[in-house]
């Protein structure tokens, strides 16, 4: 069985649904023969959609749409959460399959099923029932909610920050952001990156009750594949190359971070950030662990990774570093702030996490330009051992254990590790080695 990745909350209504999404999306996919850009092993993707292809793209992917400029008139009208489309002959071609179809549903967010995403309605009518526009715009928009699962700091990169980017890069600034579900701190923590992706006020759409803003060229939802990963298909449509690489450029400008590269000298001790854990999933020997990374030539802290309002200092303070490591959680989507060529050291914990574990954090290394080593906890080393006895399924049957609900409670809410140094001085020593090839 394949989970979604999930950081300190509970996505269990998410992932019931997901499969049952997934296996209507595929059906769809053969159904209507779409375009071979789309893999079979995509969950809930979002789809570029040709507005030659408008009313099947509508049906098949329901959290993202593209209408450009030859659609002509676009209207926001947020008193009723809907996008009205005014219909002319291009797009009434578009529809002659079936002109019955006039209105669809799309909840603006790349993951599915949140429950915490207000849903937009896309409506095609004529010219006399379609509402004035209060205020027009040259440039296009991007409608997207800022709800979902947002406020989790890997959620903030993995579902806003990075399918922002990925969605924009192509207007160049020249684009409206319009939030929906809008957070002011959200907006506030991240200034600094988005003030990089446009030149506009980011717009509270839900606020403009009294008005409707009218675009030629409107997205609504944001282009997502996995984890801070574009799909191969649409990266070779970027003019700017590999895009995550590019993020992290963004990123490097808009923090003001100097390393670009991590080059180890040896006149110079590579640095070892350890992440500090203290609710769930803390190591509970850290102070040893530091203690033997100092033996083998690190310069090692410890650090509580958790980052409150002042990124910009944070990922400052990460970009001094060489090497990341901890056990799997939000913390190490600091990653993100790392140099080129340093090391994530991702802690994998005991039990059924590995794959989505390597989803969120180490699939997404190699487009980053670093190198990714993994440490997986043993029975031995976790907490639970001293929880259940040897004989209990928890701990000498962890596979057998399907149900997010029952992962999630168990193996990420209830486990802490002791790490056996012995074990980790392998992987530390593997870490220098990476740093000085």
């Amino acid at each position: 069985m394949y989970y979604d990745p999930i950081f300190e909350k509970s996505f269990s209504r998410y992932e019931r649904k997901r499969f049952g999404c997934c296996a209507f999306f595929l059906c769809l996919i053969v159904a209507f023969a779409v375009t071979s850009t789309l893999k079979p092993h995509f969950r809930s993707v979002s789809m570029i959609v040709d507005p030659v292809n408008f009313q099947l793209s509508i049906k098949a992917a329901q959290n993202m749409l593209v209408l450009d400029d030859r659609s002509g008139d676009i209207r926001v009208e947020a008193n009723s959460s809907t996008i009205y489309v005014l219909k002319n002959y291009y797009v009434e071609t578009m529809l002659n399959n079936n002109n019955s179809i006039n209105s669809w549903t799309i909840e603006p967010y790349p993951r599915k099923y949140t429950s915490r995403v207000k849903k937009w309605t896309i409506k095609l009518l004529g010219h006399n029932f379609i509402p004035k526009c209060t205020q027009n715009h040259t440039h296009p928009a991007i409608l997207f909610s800022l709800g979902g699962f947002t406020g989790n700091y890997f959620h903030d990169f993995a579902d806003l920050l990075f399918p922002l980017y990925s969605t924009s890069y192509r207007f160049r600034k020249e684009v409206h952001f319009l939030a929906s579900d809008y957070e002011p701190w959200l907006t506030t923590k991240f200034r600094q990156i988005l003030d990089k992706l446009t030149s506009n006020r980011i717009l509270d759409i839900d606020k403009e009750i009294s008005q409707v803003h009218c675009f030629k060229n409107i997205v609504v939802g944001l282009k997502f594949h996995k984890e801070l990963v574009l799909h191969p298909s649409l990266s070779s449509n970027s003019p700017t190359g590999l895009p995550m690489s590019n993020f992290r450029q963004l990123i490097r400008e808009a923090y003001s971070l100097e390393r670009e590269t991590a080059i180890i000298s040896r006149n110079r001790r590579p640095r070892l950030m350890i992440v500090s854990r203290t609710r769930t999933r803390a190591i509970t020997n850290e102070n040893d662990v530091s203690r033997l990374a100092i033996e083998l030539g690190y310069e090692a802290v410890l650090e509580d990774a958790r980052v409150s309002t002042d990124v910009g200092s944070f990922a400052m303070k990460v970009n001094s570093f060489d090497v990341l490591m901890g056990v799997h959680g939000a913390g190490l989507t600091n990653m993100v702030f790392l140099p080129d060529n340093a090391v994530l050291i991702q802690v994998v914990s005991f039990g059924p996490v590995d794959r989505f574990a390597r989803l969120d954090f180490g699939n997404p290394t190699a487009g980053m330009n670093l190198r990714y080593l993994e440490y997986k906890i043993t029975a031995g080393e976790s907490s639970l051992s001293q929880q259940y006895s040897n004989d209990h399924p928890i701990v000498n049957n962890p596979n057998s254990y399907k149900r997010w609900n029952d992962i999630w409670s168990i193996y990420l809410q209830k486990q802490n590790v002791t790490i056996d140094l012995l074990r980790l001085k392998g992987t530390l020593v593997k870490a220098l080695k990476l740093l000085r090839h």
